[in-house]
């Protein structure tokens, strides 16, 4: 199952600048999700990270990888309409630099949910190399 930009809206409340997933590439509801961001020079993160030397801060990159979890949670018809809060990041790793023109390649399981409370395993790559990884802990509310 795939969701396109515009799904993704209508599952996420992010919005531009803050969307940080293209494409969504499959999922299974309530367990994991998979998907895409296409990195491009034209962000508003690069103006200043850094002028001359663009790297997409690992904030960012977590932030993404958090977004797709969050798809995979609303996409889960009991959390539907819903909304995920970050609840902290655990073993946070970052392997290799991600620069405009990179395709950071995000996958998030949920490896633990009890209620509202959960955790989700997170790894982002470029080139099918591992470019940051942690565990993503999240609130689902209103």
């Amino acid at each position: 199952m795939q969701l396109n930009s515009n799904e993704i809206e209508k599952i996420l409340p992010h919005r531009y600048p803050f969307l940080l997933v293209d494409r969504i590439t499959d999922y299974e509801p309530g367990k994991w999700a998979k998907g895409y961001k296409c990195v491009s020079a034209n962000e508003q993160q690069f103006c200043g990270h850094f002028p001359g030397r663009h790297v997409m801060p690992g904030v960012l990159i977590l932030e993404a990888l958090a977004q797709v979890g969050a798809v995979a949670i609303l996409t889960d018809p009991e959390a539907a309409g819903q909304l995920v809060f970050f609840g902290g990041v655990k073993n946070a790793r970052f392997k290799a630099k991600v620069e405009p023109g990179d395709i950071l390649e995000l996958e998030c399981e949920l490896i633990n949910r009890r209620g509202p409370l959960g955790i989700g395993k997170g790894v982002a790559k470029v080139n099918g190399k591992v470019a940051a990884m942690a565990e993503l802990s999240f609130a689902i509310g209103e």
